[in-house]
């Protein structure tokens, strides 16, 4: 009985270290860039984007579809270290379960 009760403590000490890092995500943020930098995309731990900056050099009229790729190559590379940010701090508390959708 008194195993469950250990196990049990650190359940709720686990439990408790999630949300503290779950937290603390809502807060980074990551950067991603394409074009050489003309276009930066900033997203939030939580996959928010946050801000797009586009240099104005990127921005031609006879070439829109340039833009639209730089766009979206940067927002999905944001994405992408959003992922990788959240398994860094987060796949600690799951390595090990296999539990589909937990994370």
């Amino acid at each position: 009985m008194k195993n469950m009760g250990n196990m049990m403590k650190q359940m709720q000490k686990m439990q408790k270290d999630m949300a503290k890092a779950q937290e603390q995500l809502k807060e980074e943020t990551v950067e991603a860039s394409a074009g050489g930098g003309m276009v930066k995309v900033i997203a939030s731990g939580e996959k928010k984007i946050l801000d797009i900056q586009i240099n104005e050099e990127a921005v031609d009229p006879d070439d829109v579809e340039m833009l639209e790729d730089l766009v979206l190559a940067a927002t999905n590379e944001a994405l992408t270290k959003v992922d990788e940010l959240v398994e860094e701090r987060m796949g600690k508390f799951t390595k090990g379960m296999n539990i589909p959708g937990l994370m």
